[in-house]
């Protein structure tokens, strides 16, 4: 065991990487909302994270293999962030998280539609998510496919309960 752990326990070590609620929000926003850029995930964040507080965290996700960070080649000043195979396998995790908080929380229809659809989908649109990432972040080779993605799936349902709600809140 290494003397930077508290012990080997694997519910503890795992702790030590997403104890605190940002880091599997840093990692939700890249995964589900595409963001890639700083900017992106402070500017986006639902939960309004601070500045010191996602680059102290996205320091950690890189110290821990999580992501990775490169030079964006369209832009000289911004950094891109990429997930690792490590991080992708957080997905299922992340899956089942989301199907007991909508079951056992006080959740938004709207900010549960892609929890539902995940766990309506279950383990195959875990994988096919999963193998998308693995294209788009680690640069795996593409399955040519004509349907959307699986976050485009995902985006759209959330974008069409948005807009439901929206109607209702005009009509009423």
């Amino acid at each position: 065991m290494n003397d930077a752990h508290r012990s080997g326990c694997p519910i503890n070590l795992s702790l030590e990487i997403f104890g605190d609620k940002w880091s599997l929000l840093i990692l939700r926003d890249i995964i589900f909302g595409g963001r890639r850029h700083f900017r992106e995930l402070l500017l986006r964040s639902e939960e309004g994270i601070s500045s010191n507080i996602l680059a102290d965290r996205l320091k950690m996700l890189l110290e821990e293999d999580m992501i990775t960070k490169a030079d964006d080649p369209s832009h000289k000043q911004k950094a891109i962030y990429s997930l690792t195979e490590k991080a992708i396998e957080v997905l299922p995790i992340m899956a089942h998280l989301a199907a007991w908080g909508r079951k056992w929380l006080p959740v938004s229809e709207d900010l549960s539609i892609r929890a539902q659809l995940l766990e309506e989908g279950g383990p195959p649109l875990w994988e096919k998510f999963m193998a998308e990432l693995r294209v788009e972040h680690l640069g795996a080779p593409a399955n040519s496919s004509a349907e959307p993605s699986v976050r485009e799936t995902l985006q759209a349902a959330y974008e069409e309960v948005v807009a439901r709600q929206a109607a209702e809140r005009a009509g009423a």
